[in-house]
């Protein structure tokens, strides 16, 4: 759908360059992505209760990668033209109504309508979200809104499985209290972002609804950052899918807070590489998370082979490094290369490859597993994303030429 171009809204006086801010505006984005992971250790518990396989669950994961990709088709463009908040309490909104869903869910039709409800949510805030943080944080500051979008991310997918876990091994109610007591975060997520002191936006033309596009400069190494950190961002989506179904049966363990931890060791781990790390250049970033990737895969393999779950952690504290440095990279990237106005945009685009890449991997993985047997496509997956990962080092190297 195209529209006439509107003349755009004069400027407010210009009130970002608050690192405070910054800080702040990050909270919505970890609240939604503490929603958006919740699911993992209870993922077997709705398989016992509604009778489902590990295709179906690998697909009740899937959908939301479903919304994700529908929203980022237009979540980037709308705020770069409306303003950052015209999306984001939109999507406050149907994180919310999500939450309600899967706190009420009976069968896998509502849990899928929830996981899409989650991928529009979430689509907004890893495009407009991340922005306003950028917007927020001055233009002198954007490596700095760069880790700051990052380690949000990480923060909320790593402590929602373990928070969840927690609450659904000590409270009544397991597959319901945790949502209800989400909703009461993301209520104060969406007072935030409803104070946001943001600029007026920009205006523009053409079409609302479009594949999100980068600038041309910025095309190899949106190319190469999806390549190489794609993989490892696929890592960490394992260990909050299928990783709960490896422990319950071929590692010995059902305990809902292990299966928590072991997503929460991952993105810790990805929080710690990043902030310890965030010094060096892109390339090294990149080069690192494909190197965490490979270690990730083969202590993935060699869990399976010897039925230990320490080596499935040990393989999780790698797979964090491999998704954070490589999402810290790939917004660093783009972050240097693209001006501000379609910044959401080229965020969009960012997610809308690096999500599709890991939809394929995840649905794959899962009916391979009821075709072949768990432990076989473990290890399957594991060998896929070493071949992936030296790819994306070889675009990674055309991309600097």
């Amino acid at each position: 759908m195209a529209t006439h171009t509107a003349a755009p809204p004069a400027a407010l006086p210009a009130r970002t360059g608050s690192t405070a801010w910054a800080a702040l505006a990050s909270w919505p984005i970890a609240a939604v992505f503490m929603l958006g992971n919740f699911a993992a250790p209870l993922y077997v518990l709705w398989q016992q209760q509604f009778g489902f396989s590990k295709g179906t669950l690998t697909a009740i994961f899937c959908w939301y990668m479903v919304g994700l990709v529908a929203s980022l088709l237009v979540s980037g463009v709308v705020s770069d033209r409306l303003g950052r908040k015209a999306v984001l309490l939109p999507a406050m909104g149907l994180a919310l109504v999500a939450a309600v869903v899967f706190a009420t869910a009976g069968g896998v039709a509502a849990l899928s309508i929830a996981r899409v409800l989650l991928g529009l949510s979430i689509g907004a805030l890893v495009s407009a979200g991340t922005a306003a943080v950028t917007d927020l944080a001055g233009t002198d500051r954007r490596r700095q809104a760069a880790l700051l979008g990052s380690v949000a991310v990480a923060v909320g997918t790593g402590f929602g499985p373990l928070w969840a876990g927690i609450l659904s091994e000590t409270l009544p109610g397991p597959t319901s209290t945790v949502f209800w007591l989400q909703i009461a975060l993301l209520l104060t997520a969406t007072a935030v972002i409803a104070r946001m002191p943001l600029d007026a936006p920009a205006g523009g033309s053409g079409a609302w609804i479009r594949i999100p596009r980068v600038p041309a400069a910025a095309r190899r190494n949106l190319l190469a950052a999806v390549a190489v950190a794609g993989p490892g961002l696929a890592a960490t989506s394992f260990m909050l899918s299928l990783a709960p179904s490896l422990l319950a049966e071929q590692l010995g363990t059902d305990d809902r807070i292990i299966a928590g931890s072991v997503a929460a060791v991952a993105f810790a781990s990805s929080i710690a590489a990043q902030l310890a790390l965030r010094g060096l250049s892109v390339v090294r970033l990149l080069l690192l998370s494909a190197a965490c990737t490979v270690v990730s895969a083969a202590l993935l393999i060699a869990a399976v082979q010897t039925a230990a779950p320490a080596l499935l952690l040990l393989s999780a504290v790698f797979a964090g490094p491999a998704q954070g440095l490589g999402l810290l990279g790939g917004l660093s990237m783009l972050n240097q290369a693209v001006p501000t106005n379609p910044l959401a945009e080229a965020n969009a685009a960012l997610n809308i490859s690096a999500y599709a890449l890991v939809g394929a991997l995840s649905l794959g993985l899962g009916h391979l597993a009821d075709a072949i047997g768990l432990g076989a496509a473990i290890d399957d997956f594991a060998f896929t994303l070493v071949a992936l990962t030296l790819i994306g080092l070889a675009l990674m190297r055309w991309a600097r030429r």
